[in-house]
């Protein structure tokens, strides 16, 4: 089969490694690390990639190497071509390889900071917040949620996202796959000169791995059928739908 990647840089190792290894036909295009700070932009850019790709009809499937990404991917839609995106917030969960892993390491502080390989490699600022909370909620004002809610069930709803924690955890996803290359150390490196804790977590390249080999189940991907767009659904299960 012949896809189309559109994937973020973030994951340009991993993207590169499973495409070596895939017996698809493959044409990957990266778009900036950090794009997705502008979600409007980021979702005019991948729908114009997605219609070019769309217009030649050769491929498969168009496969998105994103998450919601702060709304980025929420609105895309599909031409003659399905699109196929995993259900992940953010690039944190493709890191860790499953949603499963990204709650149980992260389900107490949803706006944790954390970084990984792509992270290292190509931004100066190392440190990356997951989108979760923001998606979930944790931005918004107080003077919000009252106005919404009342005053009462604000105050519930704001100590519950947010939680008491301290900043003081560099946390590093790594992926046994590149452990040559000294990431592990250089993350090490900087938490000791800002006096951090540094706290290590296994990565997987499992949902880079599936997405590429066409290996799609339900639990981790949606599918997007012609003409269907990404709609965000905001929980932690499906996280999108058409």
């Amino acid at each position: 089969m012949r896809f189309k990647l559109i994937c973020c840089d973030v994951f340009m190792r991993m993207a590169c490694l499973a495409i070596a290894n895939t017996p698809h036909i493959i044409d990957p295009e990266f778009t900036e690390l950090g794009a997705h700070e502008n979600s409007a932009k980021l979702r005019d850019i991948l729908q114009k990639k997605i219609d070019e790709a769309d217009k030649t009809g050769i491929y498969d499937a168009i496969l998105l190497g994103y998450g919601l990404c702060g709304n980025s991917t929420a609105g895309l839609k599909a031409g003659n071509t399905p699109l196929v995106i995993p259900r992940a917030h953010d690039c944190c969960t493709i890191f860790l390889g499953s949603k499963e892993k990204f709650l149980e390491y992260f389900k107490e502080n949803l706006s944790a900071q954390w970084s990984s390989i792509g992270y290292m490699e190509r931004s100066s600022d190392y440190l990356r917040n997951t989108d979760t909370g923001k998606l979930l909620g944790l931005d918004k004002d107080y003077e919000e949620l009252v106005e919404k809610y009342g005053e009462e069930n604000a105050k519930y709803i704001w100590e519950t996202l947010h939680p008491e924690y301290s900043n003081d955890e560099f946390i590093y996803i790594y992926i046994p796959d590149f452990e040559n290359l000294g990431y592990r150390e250089k993350a090490k490196s900087v938490a000791e000169k800002e006096n951090k804790t540094f706290r290590l977590l296994k990565g997987s390249m499992r949902i880079i791995i599936d997405l590429i080999n066409g290996n799609w189940n339900e639990n981790d991907f949606l599918i997007v059928p012609a003409g269907k767009e990404i709609k965000a659904i905001y929980d932690n299960d499906r996280i999108i739908s058409v």
